[in-house]
């Protein structure tokens, strides 16, 4: 008789000998990018912003005309208008002289002022070291006042302290920046006479920064080379009041974000548990809760400049702080449309720089921000 083998268990078939290799098990999918492909994409986002940008401000300026009919319209007879436009190549079609434009810029060429006849790259050197110190005062206002105020409001939430601040908030961003200029300077210049009115430093104090070998055109760093105590508690006393005015309205912006984030971060997982071990509220506030809550400030901080920028037009205006915001007012009431082509095109310019900047260190900060 027969026995049948006992069948054993299923073996898969192959026709591969027992010394074929192993197959390799499939890799996974990256769910996201690396830091470098990341800040690559962000740095080349800037050049179709600015190439946006400076299309838009060029369509703009030429759809009331060209530049010289709306400086000098009305002020020259007609045949020499005439000759000063075909002279300057404006009577040519538009795309032409788009194309010429943007050859230009490509060579660091914005043009030359049709109202006091001076390269725009000249404007931009001399004026352009005033807007950064107002920005830079500015922005130093909104993150004294506007982070610990923000620290303030949620460790007193929903208390009396934590309304009076929101309202604060809410004042700051609301008002324009104009009218707080203005009121600032009925109080503290005018009916205390505390500070100064406007300018940026005395006429004594200028004189004596311009002869300075290469003087920066920062009237704090120029104060503090001459060595003058004098003169660096001048340049201080006209810097207050503009400072002010422009950053009160981005504190109240950080002071809300940081009242919404550091409420949200005292009521995560890791909090709690060290409030269960007993830690004290205000040092759950200072170590655990007020890092992770400033990670959306820098985020947003690239926006707080492109609003500073905004704001100094008429911040200058109101103080007579002469820098690209006051030039521009001056500029556009002399219906000089190259200079303000120019000086818009290189506000655009830092906008879009300062904004990847931003993103670099945020995402060096927080990486989940290139995920």
């Amino acid at each position: 008789m027969t026995s049948t083998p006992t069948a054993g268990p299923l073996q898969p078939t192959t026709s591969a000998g027992p010394d074929a290799p192993t197959p390799a098990a499939p890799k996974k999918k990256r769910t996201g990018g690396g830091l470098g492909g990341y800040l690559l994409v962000r740095f080349l986002l800037i050049i179709p912003t600015v190439f946006i940008l400076v299309t838009v401000v060029f369509v703009l300026m030429r759809a009331t005309g060209d530049p010289i009919t709306a400086a000098q319209g009305g002020r020259l007879p007609a045949d020499q208008l005439a000759e000063r436009i075909h002279a300057a190549g404006y009577d040519r079609p538009v795309l032409v002289q788009y194309w010429e434009y943007l050859g230009q810029l490509l060579r660091g060429d914005f043009g030359t002022t049709l109202s006091d006849s001076r390269p725009v790259t000249e404007v931009l050197t001399t004026f352009g070291a005033a807007t950064l110190e107002l920005a830079f005062y500015a922005l130093l206002v909104a993150f004294v006042v506007g982070i610990p105020l923000g620290l303030a409001a949620a460790y007193f939430r929903d208390r009396v302290p934590d309304a009076v601040l929101r309202v604060f908030a809410i004042a700051c961003y609301a008002t324009p920046v104009f009218f707080a200029g203005l009121l600032l300077k009925l109080v503290f210049a005018v009916q205390l006479d505390w500070l100064p009115v406007a300018g940026r430093a005395s006429t004594r104090s200028e004189i004596e920064m311009r002869q300075l070998d290469d003087p920066t055109g920062i009237f704090l760093i120029d104060a503090f080379r001459t060595g003058n105590p004098d003169v660096i508690a001048d340049v201080l006393q006209h810097a207050v009041l503009p400072a002010l005015a422009l950053g009160l309205l981005t504190a109240g912006v950080f002071l809300r974000l940081v009242r919404t984030n550091v409420i949200g971060t005292l009521g995560s997982g890791y909090v709690d548990a060290a409030r269960s071990r007993g830690v004290r509220e205000s040092r759950l506030l200072r170590k655990h809760a007020y890092r992770p809550a400033l990670i959306p400030i820098v985020t947003v901080i690239g926006m707080q400049v492109a609003m500073l920028l905004v704001g100094a037009v008429l911040t200058e205006t109101t103080f007579e702080w002469r820098g690209l915001g006051f030039q521009l007012s001056q500029y556009l009431q002399a219906r000089d449309f190259v200079a303000v082509q120019g000086i818009v095109v290189m506000l655009a310019v830092i906008v879009a720089v300062t904004n990847f900047l931003v993103d670099v260190i945020a995402a060096l900060i927080d990486p989940r921000v290139r995920y």
